[in-house]
């Protein structure tokens, strides 16, 4: 039997006597389960759900999910005409009408959050605020990002993401200092940089684009052991920097710099 939940600031008897005139603000789920046990979101990206713009979902949760909650794309969720479908497992929550930024923000707090899937309980004003959070902060994340792509402004898209950090996120802060470890060694600061890997690594220990970070710090201030390990270790974390180019440069610069030094 089907369960209608409500999202943070509703009340469970008002979710069920409204479901049929405002389903697109309900999360429909097939067994309960604690927020702490929300490990895998899995979003259709099957094509219905793709047309109705899954792919855009998967990139929000991507960029809002905690570090200990992955984000995958799947096949066929069933309900093609809910869509865009998503399920949060192990517990095969299930979730429809996800078609937006602000409802995908507003579902992973209802479902990560502990009794943020409960009604209000006095917290509703509370987890509004993370959500609305979260939204200012992935888009002061997306402004910093087209400082460096279209501007090459490293120092207006560090304090564009200082500024998301301390809003304080529900997830995604790893990436943002993953990202600002980048623009800081852009602008020159090796020891920011380096921190911002570190802090990265903090929330994310098993993070490889961090330790990319890391590496590529270690490697203007010329520390190629140092370097070398931080490279080493991404690459076993994830093997299939084997295949990247970028990646492979790096390896390509980084023996050639060691070389260069050699007494």
């Amino acid at each position: 039997m089907d369960v209608v939940l409500p999202l943070p600031g509703a009340t469970a008897s008002a979710a069920s006597r409204s479901y049929s005139r405002r389903v697109r603000r309900r999360i429909v789920v097939k067994d309960c389960q604690s927020a702490e046990d929300v490990k895998e979101i899995r979003v259709c990206t099957n094509r219905t759900c793709r047309r109705q713009g899954s792919m855009q979902i998967v990139e929000a949760l991507t960029d809002l999910a905690p570090p200990n909650v992955s984000v995958k794309s799947s096949g066929c969720l069933g309900r093609c005409g809910a869509g865009p479908n998503l399920v949060a497992l192990p517990a095969a929550t299930l979730v429809a009408h996800c078609g937006t930024t602000a409802r995908a923000a507003e579902v992973l707090v209802a479902l990560v959050l502990p009794g943020g899937r409960g009604g209000d309980g006095g917290g509703g004003s509370n987890w509004n605020a993370i959500v609305n959070k979260s939204l200012e902060a992935l888009a002061l994340r997306n402004k910093a990002r087209s400082e460096v792509v279209d501007k090459n402004n490293f120092s207006q898209a560090e304090l564009l993401l200082s500024q998301a950090i301390e809003l304080g996120p529900i997830g995604g802060v790893h990436i943002m200092y993953k990202e600002r470890s980048i623009a800081r060694l852009a602008s020159g600061n090796c020891s920011g940089a380096l921190e911002d890997a570190a802090q990265a690594l903090a929330l994310h220990p098993l993070y490889p684009e961090a330790y990319i970070c890391q590496g590529d710090a270690f490697l203007v201030m010329n520390k190629f052991d140092s370097a070398q390990r931080s490279y080493s270790t991404a690459l076993q974390m994830d093997p299939s920097l084997r295949r990247s180019k970028s990646f492979k440069a790096r390896i390509a610069n980084l023996e050639k710099l060691t070389a260069a030094n050699l007494p």
